[in-house]
Formats: C-alpha cells, structure tokens, sequence
C-alpha cells in the first residue's frame, strides 16, 4: 500500500471538523489534503488505462474524472452566488493545468533526459482547442468592453452585466459544448490513431478496464466528498488567511480542485510518457473551457440568483491569453526539456504574484 494513501485518513476528519464548526482554515486545510490520496489513487488507475486503451482514451477519462471536483465546488459556488469566485476558479484551472502542470510535467520528466517527444498532432490539436476556449471566453468581455466603455474590476460578488450578456453567455455555452463534442468525436473516432498510437501491452498482469474504470470513479467520489467541505469555507477562510476571494479561486480552489490532474501527469511524465502528460495538461485546460465553462453558465438559469455572464476582467483576460500562446508556442514541435517546464511555471508564479496584488 502506498504511503500516500494514507492521507486518506483527512476526508472523514475534514467532515469532522466541518460538522464541529471548527475554524473555516482548518476545514480548509484538511479537505484539501483530503484530495492527495484520491489523486494518487487516479493515477494508478490512469496508468493501467493507458496500457491497455493508449493514453488518448485515458487521458480523456483522467481529465473527465479530475474536473469533477471542480465542477462540484463551483455548483455549490454558483447556489450561494459566488459567481466572480467560479469565474476566478475556472481561469485558474485553464492556466494552472496548461502552464503549473504542463511545465511541472516536463521538469520532473526532462530533468533526467536530453529531451522527451510527444505527438506533435495530437498535441496542436489540443492546444488548437485551448485557443478556440480562451477566444470564446473572451468575447463576451470584448462585447461589454466595446458597449459599455470597460471591462469588470475585481469582486467576490456578483456583479449584474444586463440582459443581453447573459444571453450572449448562453450562446457562447451551446456553441463551446457542441465543438467539445466534435472534438470528442475527432479524438475518439475519425483520428483514434493519432490520439491512441500503437502501444506494447505490459509485460505483467494489471488491471481490468473495469477494475481501473470503477477505481477512477471511487476516487472520483472522494475527491468531490472532500470538496464539498471546501465550498461552505471559501469565505471565511479567506478572511482568516488574509488572501481574497479572488486569489483563492484562481489559486488555491484551482490547484485543489485539479490536484488529480496534476499527479497523474508529472507521474506520466517521469515514466517517459509525455503523451498522456499533455493529453492530460492541455487537454484538461480545453475541457474546462468548452465544457464545464458552458455547462455551469447553462445550470445558471436553473439555480443561484441569476443567470452566470462569461465576462471575465482584465487580470483573467490577460492571464488566459498568455497562457494559451505559450502552451501554443512550446508544444508546437512534438518535443520539451526541462528548460520548458521552468518556463511555464516562471510565467504562472508571475501570473500568481499580479492575482495576489490585485
């Protein structure tokens, strides 16, 4: 049995502590270290995937599976009306997984080699994905921009952008979601070969596609057990730490609520695997874009308030551009080193210190 498993032993305790009415820092905390065994956990699982289905198949469910808690948390987020704190959550998983993961991934699998390959198809498609979700999700800002004269400041609170923007949201969502499913399609079905290249079976007995399946949904369960406790603790543990809600969305949420994602891919990568690493990474960012993006805006008309406007400010805005060209940009020639990686980190703490600050 792993060691880190038995971290596993904070998802009771942080329900516990919540029950208790402990302080909203130590709730915090423990869920968040309640999410570390699941993780590890996802990443057996995704491993065993990928020798038997290759790592486009696995990566898919890896990242499906690993976007569940962040799903969860930002449904819980939107009921109470924390709408900028879901919108700050989602920037900071599509720049935390395609610059903290991605980079962290080619750092600790380049560190020890010349270089490492990937499939430099599989790997524009992704990125092309991710340029298409950072172009749609900044659209709606540029519409406010041109028609009322500015774009939002920061704010933990909801703030009310009218009635054709969130209509214009909504189309956005169906139009995002309907390319997710062509680029399902793309993936899984007409370019199965790019995404799934031929692969050796593993010497040695593993898994079955069901054992490694309903393992990935176990995990799955308790990484969202774990995050349902952070949500109702958000507030208060912002005020108690000293950091905004904002910083806490786009960092700390974002980091918890992907921390399978980022296991499973700097693991990948140290075994040499970089496909499934950027199948993961990258692949990750695109999903948070053109689907739990357009399906939380969807579910916004249903529950919370009012209905979620994709109108993003000027710290997001930016943020997500950069990241997406400089994924774009590394990715482009099938190959990474180590060097990389401390590129794409350099840019997210950067990224991280102007969020802190604002």
């Amino acid at each position: 049995m792993r060691r880190v498993y038995y971290l596993g032993v904070f998802v009771p305790l942080a329900l516990v502590l919540d029950l208790a009415n402990a302080s909203a820092a130590l709730v915090f905390f423990t869920s968040a270290l309640g999410v570390v065994p699941a993780a590890a956990l996802m990443s057996d699982a995704t491993e065993q995937l990928a020798e038997r289905s290759g790592p486009g198949v696995a990566g898919l469910l890896n990242v499906t599976f690993g976007n569940t808690p962040e799903l969860i948390i930002a449904l819980f987020a939107l009921a109470d009306g924390l709408q900028e704190v879901v919108k700050a959550s989602l920037v900071g998983s599509v720049i935390g997984n395609s610059l903290l993961v991605l980079g962290a991934a080619m750092l600790a699998g380049g560190w020890r080699r010349p270089k490492q390959t990937f499939s430099r198809t599989a790997a524009q498609t992704q990125s092309g994905m991710l340029l298409v979700t950072v172009a749609a999700l900044v659209l709606p800002a540029v519409f406010r921009l041109v028609h009322s004269g500015g774009l939002p400041t920061v704010s933990s609170h909801r703030t009310s952008f009218g009635h054709d923007l969130e209509q214009l949201s909504f189309g956005v969502a169906l139009i995002l979601i309907a390319t997710y499913v062509a680029g399902l399609f793309f993936s899984l079905r007409t370019h199965r070969d790019v995404f799934n290249p031929e692969h050796e079976e593993s010497p040695r007995p593993g898994w079955s596609v069901r054992r490694s399946v309903l393992t990935l949904l176990g995990a799955a369960a308790l990484v969202a057990l774990a995050s349902n406790t952070l949500v109702g603790s958000i507030e208060q543990a912002s005020r108690s730490v000293g950091l905004s809600q904002f910083f806490i969305g786009a960092f700390v949420v974002a980091i918890v609520g992907n921390a399978a994602e980022h296991w499973v891919a700097v693991v990948a990568a140290t075994k040499d695997k970089m496909d499934l690493a950027v199948n993961i990474a990258v692949g990750s960012s695109a999903q948070i874009g053109l689907f739990v993006a357009p399906v939380l805006v969807l579910l916004s008309f249903l529950i919370g308030p009012a209905p979620m406007a994709l109108v993003f400010n000027g710290y997001e805005i930016a943020a997500m551009l950069l990241a997406a060209l400089i994924t774009v940009t590394l990715t482009s020639d099938g190959e990474s080193t180590w060097f990389e990686g401390v590129q794409l980190i350099a840019v997210y703490v950067l990224l991280g210190l102007v969020f802190y600050f604002a």
